[in-house]
């Protein structure tokens, strides 16, 4: 019988973001609502060109909710509409 010898070299750092992308999705699933602040991370975009290229949207302020000065968005319609917004640019 022929020993058998198995190396495996593991990359920690795509590791951790494979994790982590799969953390995302499953938190993601179960939202109800996100605000701008969680939207600029889920987007990987800054507030503020979220404010000028997304949210300013009339599809994005149809879905807003607001409270004092606060806004979220209902999760699950805001990325259908960040999705249809970004695939005309």
């Amino acid at each position: 019988m022929i020993p058998t010898i198995i190396e495996l070299q593991l990359d920690k750092k795509q590791i951790q973001q494979h994790i982590e992308k799969q953390l995302d999705e499953s938190i993601q699933a179960q939202l109800w609502l996100v605000s701008v602040e969680r939207l600029a991370q889920l987007t990987d975009m800054s507030k503020r060109w979220l404010e000028t290229e997304i949210l300013n949207d009339p599809r994005m302020r149809a879905i807003e909710r607001k409270k004092n000065r606060k806004r979220w968005y209902l999760a699950q319609q805001a990325f259908e509409v960040i999705t249809e917004i970004t695939s005309e640019w």
